[in-house]
């Protein structure tokens, strides 16, 4: 099976068999029998998909209550630096985080439950960033924590003196 765990429960990293020859290649990215067959449900009903520069970070986002979102996370060109936090209050991993390298070139697709937040910093000169959502987006509904909690301390590596934030993201507020 194409799945694999991370150390946060919950937080899978998919990823898909290519078929490469001389035309280009092919993959599934979502088969909703393939996630079945691993034990994960998801309905999907939004998807969304972002284009960024260098240095933009996206984050740290998420819905909660009844408009919480699980995300099954992508990019389609260049790469980003992905991250989840786990914010869920039982959770033996709270307030940790896990971030990977997605890349047009390395297909990987991190599925993110409900329950945490997210965001990704744009690695390249431009990034296509296209994830699925299985609820709806509400803005009544959504929060999200800084990008730089010194108490998650997420490694960014990069110099996040450089980066590019949204007002908005700059106020949001820190795990505490």
């Amino acid at each position: 099976m194409p799945f694999f765990p991370t150390p946060i429960e919950g937080l899978i990293v998919f990823e898909p068999a290519v078929f490469s020859d001389e035309r280009g290649y092919f993959f599934e990215s979502y088969n909703r029998r393939t996630w079945e067959q691993a034990g994960i449900q998801c309905d999907f009903v939004q998807d969304n998909q972002a284009r960024s520069t260098r240095g933009v970070l996206r984050g740290l986002h998420y819905q909660s209550g009844e408009m919480a979102q699980a995300k099954l996370v992508r990019v389609v060109e260049g790469e980003v630096l992905d991250v989840a936090v786990d914010l869920r209050p039982d959770s033996a991993t709270y307030g940790q985080w896990y971030g990977i390298r997605l890349s047009a070139e390395n297909k990987k697709q991190l599925f993110v439950p409900r329950g945490f937040a997210h965001g990704y910093l744009v690695l390249s000169e431009t990034a296509e960033f296209a994830y699925k959502c299985d609820n709806f987006y509400s803005k009544a509904h959504e929060g999200g924590l800084r990008y730089d909690d010194p108490k998650v301390g997420i490694d960014w590596g990069f110099d996040l003196s450089q980066v590019i934030v949204s007002e908005k993201d700059k106020e949001l507020p820190y795990l505490d």
